[in-house]
């Protein structure tokens, strides 16, 4: 028997926050954008490739917290051992790529010891959501194999 735990509800409730507050963080992107170069010191030239690259980086992140509110759903529903779960993790490698290589282009253009460090957590995220779509992706396996059985 699955017991649902006070640390998933916590998490659940933390990755919603995130959820909302990152949908806030991309709608205020060009309006705060004026304001955020001049603090940092970032010039007007580069400013466009700035937005495009906090938006795009932006959504991504946004659409992998949707991904996690996804498999947060079936977690608690108690069945988190389902396809869908599998193509989830899928999706949420894809924007960690994603992630990494719009970064690595900033790295190109504007080069900082944040960028590459952006670049090797988002990698490292990617390569770990895939190796976890395929437990997944095992354990539906052993899970249906089971349910013959008995």
């Amino acid at each position: 028997m699955y017991k649902k735990s006070i640390v998933h509800y916590m998490t659940k409730i933390c990755v919603d926050i995130l959820f909302y507050v990152g949908i806030v963080c991309c709608l205020m992107v060009p309006f705060s954008s004026p304001w955020l170069f001049k603090y940092f010191g970032i010039a007007n030239k580069l400013a466009r490739f700035m937005i495009i690259t906090l938006l795009l980086s932006g959504i991504s992140s946004v659409y992998i917290l949707w991904q996690l509110k996804v498999i947060f759903k079936t977690l608690l529903d108690g069945n988190p051992f389902i396809a869908a779960n599998v193509i989830c993790l899928r999706k949420i490698a894809v924007a960690c790529l994603t992630i990494s290589i719009i970064y690595f282009l900033k790295l190109l253009i504007m080069p900082t010891i944040s960028t590459a460090v952006i670049i090797a957590i988002f990698v490292v995220a990617c390569l770990l959501c895939l190796t976890l779509k395929d437990l997944f992706k095992q354990s539906i396996f052993y899970k249906d194999e089971n349910d013959l059985t008995v």
